[in-house]
């Protein structure tokens, strides 16, 4: 017997036969999921998002607030926050104008300023509107200090490591550096070099390294400057999301590609860049950018390189882990485990391959990164002058042509 087809879930269909509802949104397929506040028939997640405003607000505030019922921020990410929150009450304060609209009530920061903890539910009704009205727009984010990069630090151009590759005892600074290091949180501090011997090539591979591995420097570096800065230096707030960056921007690690260029390398890193996932955060100028980091780090040698995919490859280990430790719900689960083992098994054999290059290699390559920026530069100034020639001459002709 055929099934029937019914628009609506109060049809007056004999309960014996099975029935279809179609979904009450794009009423074309059968519906699959039922709206559990409005009880609303729908075929798929797009449909779900336009059935009802009111249904979606309601579901993505409670993930939010039980979300922030099973944090436990540790005594760090406390004095983090309390910090931002004293930066925005600050500048609040600098703006008279800005009082009536002031995010937290004056009782509110009083208690923050005393040290007592507070949660989101000790806040009042408008602070709590308030509060997601400043996440929204991004406001909170203004707050937040600028993240100095390790790599401009006067110390990182004093790393020592010993003739396998491991950390040695740092010598002791000059008032220069020491003067550098005063104020400066631990996330702007130089990473540290392998705990254990780097072993020779030769033990990792009987084949002769690439002479590729160059240019798969570069787009690793790129990698991992822009993951930094996108995280703002902390990368250990969201291990595994911070891998899955460094995989979508890095063609070497993320699709197993094998560049041939700088300029390919760099190109398709700054594909990604200006991607949508990513273009809220500067686009190509922020791009460009970041490119400068590739150079500063290649510029500082072997043992700054050595424990730049150091720290990479313990950020890989830990996004492993927190991977592992999340439920497989999709089968994208394997695949993506796979692709992080994949890219910690690349990366510690590059580090490996830089241990035992001369130094004169990164000069030379830092020159041709150099010379790819400008080169990308100047296609940028003369894509911006078509541009605005095409729109002028636009503006000239006129809107209707005689026929």
């Amino acid at each position: 017997m055929a099934d029937n087809i019914v628009t609506s879930s109060n049809s007056s269909t004999a309960s014996l036969n099975p029935t279809r509802i179609i979904c009450h949104v794009c009423q074309k397929q059968f519906s699959q999921y039922t709206c559990p506040r409005c009880n609303s028939r729908y075929c798929s997640l797009q449909c779900y998002k336009s059935h009802s405003l009111r249904c979606t607000e309601s579901f993505m505030k409670e993930n939010v607030v039980q979300q922030l019922h099973q944090m436990q921020p540790d005594e760090q990410t406390k004095n983090k926050m309390l910090d931002i929150l004293k930066r925005f009450h600050s500048q609040e304060e600098m703006d008279e104008d800005s009082f009536a609209d002031s995010t937290l009530s004056e009782e509110t920061m009083e208690k923050i300023l005393s040290g007592q903890e507070i949660s989101f539910d000790d806040l009042s009704l408008e602070e709590k509107k308030r509060f997601h009205i400043a996440i929204a727009y991004g406001e909170l984010s203004k707050m937040i200090k600028p993240w100095d990069p390790w790599w401009s630090k006067p110390s990182a151009r004093n790393i020592c490591l010993s003739k396998e590759g491991t950390q040695l005892v740092q010598p002791i600074p000059d008032q220069e550096l020491l003067d550098d290091d005063i104020g400066s949180d631990e996330f702007s501090k130089v990473p540290l070099g392998p705990e254990t011997p780097l072993p020779p090539l030769s033990r990792l591979s009987s084949k002769e390294p690439s002479p590729l591995l160059t240019v798969h420097l570069v787009d690793i570096l790129y990698s991992y400057c822009f993951t930094l800065r996108l995280y703002n230096g902390d990368w250990r707030s969201d291990a595994l999301g911070s891998v899955m960056v460094v995989l979508s921007v890095s063609s070497v690690l993320g699709q197993g590609a094998q560049p041939e260029t700088v300029l390919e390398a760099l190109s398709h890193c700054l594909e990604q860049v200006c991607c949508p996932a990513y273009r809220h955060i500067g686009g190509l100028q922020f791009g460009l950018g970041v490119i400068d980091d590739v150079i500063s780090l290649l510029g500082l040698g072997t043992p700054a390189l050595v424990c730049a995919l150091r720290d990479m490859h313990w950020c890989i280990q830990e996004g492993e882990k927190e991977a592992k430790s999340e439920r497989p719900r999709k089968s994208q689960r394997g695949g993506t485990r796979s692709a992080i083992k994949l890219a910690e098994r690349k990366i510690y054999f590059i580090m490996c391959w830089v241990h035992e290059q001369p130094e004169e290699v990164w000069s030379s390559l830092a020159a041709i990164v150099r010379a790819e920026k400008t080169s990308a530069m100047e296609f940028q100034q003369i894509n911006r002058s078509e541009d605005l020639n095409n729109k002028t001459e636009a503006k000239g002709k006129s809107l209707i042509q005689e026929i």
